[in-house]
């Protein structure tokens, strides 16, 4: 039997694949979290075969919070299960070790499969998301303008497009304010813009947010 942990903000997500996956002969949810806080003590206290995490869960604010859970806990191979731009974290979670990267609009089923395969150690991840490496390896120069982006530059992008100001997304990654400027001078410059709006106009016509 897999045993499964859900670790998703919305208990609507969670109750909904508790009762998909009740009565599995193969897959177990053994533990749910809200936050990573709940997270970590699930983990700490369960053997867990498949993390099944939403990259926007409370608590998790870096793709190192996710290097950090798959280095403290290497015997649980974690999958991302999330509505985040495919774009922006797929490349990255690839990058990071993580075992498969589906999207919430995926068939339960197959996200099912996903999870058997990623138990027997294959690294999984949705045609969509292999549709979208692949179009961003073959596009033009201006639709591969997000690879210049480093993860942080990334995460800063995204948490400005949520509205956030510089001294929210510091706080949030544990940064220094001034350092946030640095970040959104840099995304300004590589892709070419010179104002906040048209930069998050343009990372979202490039589906980079």
């Amino acid at each position: 039997m897999i045993k499964v942990c859900i670790a998703d903000s919305l208990p609507v997500v969670s109750y909904g694949l508790q009762s998909y996956f009740k009565g599995n002969s193969k897959i177990e949810i053994v533990a749910v979290a809200r936050n990573l806080e709940s997270l970590l003590q699930e983990l700490n206290s369960k053997k867990v075969a498949i993390l099944l995490l939403d990259v926007e869960l409370v608590g998790l604010s870096s793709i190192r919070d996710i290097k950090s859970l798959l280095k403290d806990y290497p015997e649980t191979k974690i999958v991302l299960y999330t509505s985040v731009s495919e774009q922006m974290y797929a490349p990255t979670a690839i990058k990071a070790g993580v075992s498969g990267y589906i999207s919430k609009n995926t068939e339960l089923k197959d996200l099912e499969n996903t999870i058997l395969r990623a138990a027997e150690g294959t690294v999984i991840f949705s045609d969509s998301v292999k549709k979208s490496i692949d179009l961003l390896s073959k596009g033009k120069k201006s639709e591969r303008l997000f690879k210049k982006l480093s993860t942080r530059e990334i995460e800063v992008l995204r948490y400005l497009n949520e509205g956030k100001k510089n001294k929210e997304v510091a706080q949030i990654l544990g940064l220094d304010e001034k350092t946030i400027s640095t970040y959104k001078l840099r995304l300004l410059a590589k892709l070419n813009v010179t104002n906040l709006v048209d930069l998050l106009k343009k990372a979202k016509d490039l589906d980079v947010i």
